[in-house]
């Protein structure tokens, strides 16, 4: 396990940019920066132009002085390669490194990410720049951490990549038979005769191969990740002693599969920018530490013949490695669906930054530190903002560095998760073609209903990753009494037989629609619905009756159901609730099966939010899973870290009006000590160290 280098508590700052700013500004930065207990700062993320202003000239001498600068401030610094953002003598010497879209459009130089990662030329001068920083700064006393790169994720369809995408396939498939079979290529006159007629999916007359654009997505995965251990390695080798990172992004956009990134990281790092302005952005925010947490446990090797497969997600009885917020927005919550980004209210960056702290992050970092006066950017909000020091974005940031130096002993505290849901970024990949019977089901928006119903229920939540299991591991459960899988589309043979058998040991699933549906090529099982996991659920549905995006169907016990719905016939489940009208009407809609110690429960539409609440309740409730804090009142989020018998409790009033919550313990934040009561402020939040 490796932290940032010689950096003690929680990690505080952001990305800085001085070389956007006159050095005279340098000297002030410092000066705020140690006021608000700043204790690392990202420099260099696009700093290309002006570290390498010529092909192989470099200009370091400003660089030298800003880690000298903050070395002796105390501040610790995170060193990027720049190599998001190739400099313009790049793009004018390499045009063939440009990015192209699907339509063969050749994109131009003028923003970020104006590259081809397969480009042999980038990849190259993305090689020499990482070699560079790491041969003169190795010894420098204020090099913490490497940070490659920036959210990994710019895609392309040139030549580059055409060839390296039939590389990859030849290692996937051996031979064009099976990769025809895979790709179903009998459909649509699509079977190759030749390699060298497979290329990337780009634009074309109607629907797509889904088997290519998947397979496409998950190349792509590979071939980002294939550039980042390039630049890795060559700083391990030259620092072996420094962490290596680079930042998650999230999105259904993003082509990579961050949880079979994660064993190539020596900390995860995620960006997490909220998209919805009420309630749901503290939802999301939980959604995204507790995901960035589950991506962090360690995925030991496979056990050797004849042993058992070894455990590939430890469940809750296996420690994460460390993970870090490296990005958020101090004072925006931007909607690019109306393209506005709204203020966040006074104390919300104080809770939404405590929350990742609370379910296991290392600190609380942004973008970026001081807000740029120019380039696309320049309203994107910072720590210091336009209006400067004086105002109240800064002096928020100033509370939020005195809180972080309170908790720094909660560090070695960790977050236990007896619940977790199933992430499978290929399964999102194959649920955005377009030719499913529904363009309105968002695997993204399958996992933050049952994550938020989960949350509402007061239960913290880990992520269970199939797709991060090595060649000959297993998906190991035995940590969790409860699993819901929302859309978990694509399924293996050995996938569904250790859910089986984790189940009839005792474990309660919860399975939503289109999950097991198809096999891990895309294609769909036969037989009837829900494809491999029908023994174990006891049902067979034999018809998908989607509705519309906003229509509904009623369901006995008050409920109602949305976007989806099918005709399930029991084998063996017995119907929870019945669908009440229509073509359905009598037909079961929510089943549950015992097996063995456990029980598997199949719904077939999307609850209603109080109804798919009170489900999962239900089932946690037989599970033996129970909420962080029981008796905390509606609108209360509660998180609990654990060190052997000490414990921190976080809690956070997400309500409009002051509550009383029943709690005990010393307050680090205002060095009280609570007995039985805690009062908490609208907006409030207060931390707890308990034994």
């Amino acid at each position: 396990m490796r932290w940032p280098r010689g950096l003690d508590g929680l990690c505080y700052g952001g990305d800085y940019n001085p070389e956007q700013w006159p050095e005279q500004v340098w000297t002030t930065d410092l000066a705020l920066m140690r006021q608000a207990r700043v204790n690392l700062v990202t420099v260099g993320v696009f700093a290309w132009s002006r570290l390498e202003p010529q092909p192989g000239r470099y200009t370091v001498d400003w660089l030298d002085r800003v880690l000298d600068l903050l070395h002796q401030g105390g501040i610790k610094v995170v060193l990027a390669t720049p190599t998001a953002s190739p400099p313009p003598w790049f793009s004018l010497a390499h045009p063939d490194a440009l990015p192209v879209t699907a339509d063969g459009v050749r994109l131009h130089h003028g923003s970020r990410d104006t590259y081809c990662a397969a480009a042999p030329a980038y990849r190259d001068a993305a090689r020499r720049i990482a070699t560079m920083l790491a041969r003169r700064y190795r010894d420098h006393p204020a090099l913490a951490m490497w940070h490659v790169h920036n959210e990994y994720g710019t895609t392309c369809h040139c030549g580059h990549v055409a060839e390296a995408f039939r590389r990859w396939l030849r290692d996937r498939y051996g031979e064009l038979g099976r990769l025809n079979e895979a790709w179903t290529g009998s459909f649509w006159s699509q079977c190759y005769s030749d390699w060298a007629q497979v290329t990337t999916p780009r634009a074309t007359q109607y629907l797509a191969n889904p088997t290519q654009v998947l397979d496409f997505r998950r190349f792509w995965s590979d071939e980002l990740l294939a550039a980042y251990v390039e630049q890795r390695d060559i700083l391990r080798r030259l620092t072996p002693d420094v962490p290596v990172t680079t930042n998650y992004v999230f999105g259904d956009w993003v082509p990579v599969d961050h949880a079979r990134w994660a064993r190539e990281v020596d900390l995860v790092a995620i960006d997490h920018y909220p998209s919805e302005t009420d309630g749901r952005a503290e939802q999301q925010t939980a959604l995204a530490a507790d995901l960035a947490r589950s991506w962090s446990r360690p995925a030991p090797a496979p056990a050797p013949a004849p042993a058992p497969a070894a455990a590939a997600h430890g469940g809750s009885g296996v420690p994460a490695r460390p993970w870090l917020l490296m990005e958020s927005a101090p004072g925006q919550i931007h909607q690019h669906a109306d393209g506005v980004s709204y203020a966040k209210e006074p104390g919300r960056m104080l809770r939404h930054s405590l929350a990742h702290v609370a379910r296991g992050s290392r600190g609380a970092m942004f973008f970026q530190w001081r807000a740029s006066r120019g380039g696309a950017e320049l309203y994107h909000s910072a720590l210091v903002p336009h209006a400067g020091a004086d105002s109240r974005a800064f002096r928020e940031t100033v509370t939020l560095g005195e809180i972080l130096a309170r908790l720094g002993d909660i560090d070695a505290g960790a977050v236990t998760a007896r619940a977790a849901i199933g992430w499978d970024a290929a399964s999102g990949w194959a649920l955005q073609h377009p030719g499913l019977p529904s363009r309105h089901i968002s695997y993204a928006d399958e996992v933050a209903a049952a994550h938020r119903a989960l949350w509402h229920c007061g239960i913290v939540t880990d992520f269970a990753c199939p797709a991060a299991v090595p060649p000959g591991a297993e998906l190991d459960l035995s940590g969790y009494r409860m699993l819901v899988l929302p859309a978990l589309y694509l399924m293996s043979d050995d996938l569904a037989a250790s859910l089986g058998r984790w189940v009839h040991d005792g474990g309660h699933l919860v399975v939503s629609y289109l999950s097991g549906v198809a096999d891990p090529s895309a294609r769909v099982r036969l037989g009837g619905y829900p494809g491999a996991l029908r023994d174990l659920l006891g049902v067979r549905s034999e018809e998908f009756l989607p509705l519309g995006p906003a229509g509904t169907v009623a369901l006995t016990g008050g409920r109602t159901g949305r976007r989806w719905r099918e005709a399930v016939e029991l084998l063996g489940a017995e119907a929870v609730y019945d669908y009440v009208d229509g073509v359905l009407a009598g037909r079961p809609a929510v089943t549950r099966r015992p097996v063995g110690a456990g029980a598997a429960w199949y719904v077939s539409t999307r609850l209603d939010e109080p109804g798919y609440q009170e489900l999962l309740a239900v089932v946690a409730a037989e599970a033996g899973v129970a909420p962080v804090l029981p008796t905390a009142p509606a609108g209360v989020e509660a998180v609990r870290r654990v060190a052997g018998e000490s414990s921190w409790l976080f809690l956070f009033n997400h309500g409009s009006a002051q509550v009383t919550v029943r709690a005990s313990g010393h307050d680090l934040l205002t060095g009280m000590t609570a007995s039985g009561r805690v009062r908490l402020a609208p907006g409030g939040f207060v931390v707890l160290r308990q034994r």
